[in-house]
């Protein structure tokens, strides 16, 4: 098979939740042991970092990742969903896997995971383990799929663990209260191994503090003691100015990135503290400077390929994607739009239907031009019910019917001085990404 068709093979022939949904979302470990136990275990052969929680995953992951790479390690790093190509999902110090390892890893080892139906998620997580196994990586960054107690990545022994947040998302799967979505995302805490915890509320603060007593691991509640003390914006980024790293520019720019940064700050302090922080690039008993964090954040997008947080396309008119998704995410996002200076905003606007649409767009700035689509993905609400949820929240705009139309419609309606802003999904920006720049 071609890399093309070993990709439309991994997405068309396992269950895949991204595309499918429910029907493709299948719960518990079970297969993802017998992968490993057929792989031999590749994920002991290096050290890892576990990263859950609703929002905020994403960002964390990479910009330790970028840290940790300024430090001179060699550093494995897995995350989801992919914007543009498969191999996003699975990469060493930012550079994606080869198409030639995804396409000899489907076709040499088929025979095997066939006959066990593992999801796609369950399968490429396997690959991901292996590949950084086989490259032999210093250490490796997970993110969770979903939830945390019964993802497939939750058979590491990492060095830390790291829960974000908390919000409603996937209630179907993960529980309709937070108790019960902290719950979940708390599955990571492992005994006797160091958490950090980025943000809580009352109801999901006692559960991490349950779980952590539970398993005798020390727990860092990153609110309680706040790294960042002040955060600006700058031409290029943020500025946060912090207790221990001084002034640290930021090269992801989203209003909720200030949140981010501090809980990445705290779990920096956990790896300095369990000897993962000394640049083996210099002298191996010369701890990290700050030089290495500030190299990490400044340069976060180019060491990692991170795309859609709050990336800015276009400069005229201001072209602004952004991956959000729920309710807790668009807290941020609808202030941070408001707060953009243009003369006109300008949205292009889809989500998917499992989520909390209404919730959603209840936060939507009403002083905006919006052009309703959909992804050319299995789950995406059609543009027609986002067009009536809009107008009966007073949001005006019209229905387009894939995102490049959408697109093309804001870009001729937009003056130098306006803002167009792509959004609501990640497959959204994914296509925005792919088909229109």
């Amino acid at each position: 098979m071609t890399y093309r068709e070993t990709c439309e093979y991994l997405y068309n022939q396992l269950p895949m939740f991204e595309r499918q949904g429910a029907s493709g979302y299948k719960e518990g470990l079970e297969n993802s042991l017998k992968l490993d136990e057929h792989f031999d275990h590749p994920h002991r052969k290096y050290r890892t970092i576990h990263i859950a929680g609703t929002n905020g995953k994403g960002s964390c992951a990479h910009t330790i990742s970028a840290i940790l790479q300024m430090c001179g390690y060699k550093v494995g790093l897995y995350t989801s969903p992919h914007l543009v190509d498969f191999s996003e999902r699975i990469r060493i110090n930012g550079s994606p896997i080869p198409e030639e390892y995804v396409i000899n890893f489907v076709e040499e080892e088929r025979l095997f995971f066939e006959p066990l139906k593992p999801t796609f998620f369950e399968l490429v997580t396997a690959m991901a383990f292996k590949y950084f196994a086989d490259k032999a990586v210093d250490i490796a960054v997970i993110e969770t799929g979903m939830g945390g107690r019964l993802d497939c990545t939750n058979i590491i022994a990492p060095a830390l663990s790291v829960i974000t947040n908390i919000g409603f998302d996937h209630t179907q799967f993960l529980g309709s209260t937070l108790e019960q979505i902290a719950m979940e995302k708390a599955g990571i805490i492992k005994p006797k191994t160091p958490v950090v915890i980025g943000e809580t509320t009352p109801e999901t603060r006692q559960i991490f503090e349950v779980m952590a007593a539970e398993n005798a691991a020390p727990i860092t509640f990153a609110e309680d003691h706040p790294e960042v003390v002040e955060c600006n914006t700058s031409s290029f980024g943020l500025l946060y100015h912090t207790v221990h790293d001084g002034i640290i520019e930021g090269e992801l720019s989203g209003s909720y990135q200030e949140k981010n940064a501090n809980t990445i700050l705290h779990a920096i302090r956990q790896l300095e503290g369990i000897g993962l922080m000394y640049p083996v690039i210099t002298l191996p008993d010369e701890p990290c400077k700050n030089r290495e964090i500030r190299e990490g954040f400044k340069h976060v997008c180019d060491l990692t390929d991170l795309k859609g947080r709050w990336q800015k396309v276009i400069e005229k008119p201001l072209t602004i994607c952004d991956t959000g998704h729920n309710v807790h995410g668009w807290e941020y996002l609808s202030q941070q739009l408001k707060n953009v200076p243009c003369q006109h905003r300008h949205i292009v606007f889809g989500m998917v239907e499992d989520k909390d649409i209404q919730g959603v767009m209840a936060l939507l700035p009403k002083d905006a031009t919006y052009y309703f689509t959909k992804s050319n993905n299995k789950r995406s609400a059609s543009e027609g019910v986002l067009k009536l949820y809009g107008h009966e929240l007073g949001l005006q705009g019209e229905t387009y019917p894939d995102v490049a139309s959408a697109y093309d419609a804001a870009k001729k309606a937009a003056n130098d001085n306006d803002l167009v802003f792509i959004g609501g999904s990640s497959y959204v920006v994914s296509e925005f990404l792919k088909n229109c720049i």
